[in-house]
């Protein structure tokens, strides 16, 4: 079972979170809820309400785009790994669904504690920005060589 200091000591030792204040940090902490969830399971589906994001304490999560011709698993999601913000700072559907690929631990943190550590650090909010615009970049990489493999096999 972890304690209130593990879960503070998880929390410093990702990078979006480091810069916190340590008090704030023991508050998140304890506003927030460890869930484990098993092979396959979701922690959450594409198209729902976003109420949370969630940090990768243990495992891995497969990041799944479910489209007309099937599902498309679009990204892995690994320890420190910060998940399902985007439906939360966009007030938007989830965008993906994010289903266990083995046992998984994460600590769920509720939308109003993350966007209050976003008004009361200002950096962090600059940081996600940033991890956003990054994940942004390397989608739009993907999709312009899968383009241009896609021109290819035709004019072949």
């Amino acid at each position: 079972m972890a304690t209130l200091s593990d879960e503070v000591d998880l929390l410093r030792r990702i990078p979006l979170f480091a810069a916190i204040d340590p008090a704030k940090l023991k508050l998140l902490a304890f506003a927030s809820d460890r869930m484990i969830y098993n092979d396959g399971q979701a922690v959450f589906r594409q198209g729902e309400v976003g109420d949370a994001a969630y940090v990768v304490v243990k495992g891995s999560a497969d990041i799944v785009v479910e489209t007309d011709g099937g599902e498309i698993v679009v990204a892995n999601a690994k320890e420190d790994a910060v998940i399902g913000e985007i439906a939360i700072l966009c007030d938007v559907p989830r965008t993906a669904t994010v289903r266990a690929k083995g046992e998984l631990v994460v600590l769920k943190i509720k939308k109003e504690h993350f966007l209050g550590l976003i008004m009361d650090f200002p950096k962090l909010g600059i940081q996600v920005m940033r991890e956003l615009a990054l994940r942004l970049s390397n989608t739009t990489a993907e999709l312009t060589n899968a383009r241009r493999e896609i021109e290819q096999q035709k004019s072949a």
